[in-house]
């Protein structure tokens, strides 16, 4: 199908935070986002999203309605692309992301793996999360440290995307792992990804949204659960949250921009849950809790 490039031009500055503002909402379902420098002497910058041609008028309002607080002002414009597979081009210009012990990357890069990385490879064209936001990477660092701590059962991945999270928590512990998402497209790309990296027999995938669904009630309560959302929706879900963890159970939340942390903390603290530690990334922000 023909794609076109929905786009903004800014300053670096305002192109910066747009890229992790459009990278958080667009990414994970599947668009890809990137940035480039249009004018190096007049600090003139573009941020693209990459999608079919049909979805034009459902995404550029997404973009509008997601740009509208930090950046008022800025004109969506298009360009109509050649017939080329942007998802599979822009995933093979990623370079590598390291986060703890993790080493997150395409097959392309697979070389750059050393001894003792925790290599996690995610194929290239399935664009559902690859670690390279800020919130994702910080996640897995979280994931580094918090089960160093003590050993785990059951673990939840809420919002798994392309899976990176769950595969990265398979690779440290002997738990149980549910991950769930709203979308099933994800959950098949979260699904081959765990095949990949040797792990999806450790993982146990399901289309849910939010907590609605028996599912929990059979697989919980869980030791940890791990949430890479956003804000609102966590803050919302708190109680639900609270009601399927375990009694000294660990939560690792992001998609939490620094300004909203907060708030987020105080919807989980009415809940019994208290910070323990906050990891700061690109404006980003993920929390540690527990009981």
């Amino acid at each position: 199908m023909k794609q076109i490039r929905l786009y903004v031009t800014a300053s670096q500055a305002e192109c910066e935070l747009a890229l992790d503002l459009l990278g958080l909402a667009f990414e994970d379902a599947g668009y890809p986002v990137a940035t480039m420098e249009i004018d190096e002497n007049r600090d003139i910058w573009e941020v693209s999203v990459y999608v079919p041609v049909d979805e034009q008028t459902a995404i550029t309002a997404a973009m509008t309605d997601c740009l509208a607080a930090a950046l008022p002002d800025v004109q969506i414009e298009i360009e109509i692309l050649p017939d080329v597979d942007w998802v599979t081009l822009s995933l093979q210009g990623l370079k590598p992301v390291r986060a703890g012990r993790f080493l997150v990357h395409g097959s392309h890069d697979r070389y750059q793996v050393r001894p003792n990385d925790l290599s996690i490879e995610i194929e290239a064209g399935r664009a559902f999360g690859t670690g390279h936001h800020g919130t994702t990477a910080g996640c897995l660092e979280m994931i580094d440290q918090v089960v160093r701590r003590r050993p785990y059962r059951r673990v939840l991945d809420l919002g798994t995307g392309s899976g990176v999270l769950a595969i990265g928590i398979a690779q440290l512990t002997q738990a149980t792992i549910l991950a769930t998402d709203i979308d099933p497209v994800a959950i098949e790309v979260a699904r081959d990804n765990a095949r990949l990296n040797h792990c999806a027999s450790r993982i146990v995938f399901r289309t849910a949204p939010g907590f609605h669904s028996e599912l929990f009630a059979r697989r919980g309560p869980f030791d940890l659960i791990v949430a890479n959302i956003l804000a609102k929706p966590l803050m919302k879900m708190a109680p639900a949250m609270s009601r399927n963890l375990a009694s000294g159970g660990q939560v690792i939340l992001s998609g939490i921009l620094a300004s909203q942390r907060m708030k987020v903390l105080a919807a989980y603290n009415t809940q019994g849950l208290y910070h323990r530690q906050t990891f700061w990334r690109n404006g980003w922000v993920t929390l540690n809790l527990s009981r």
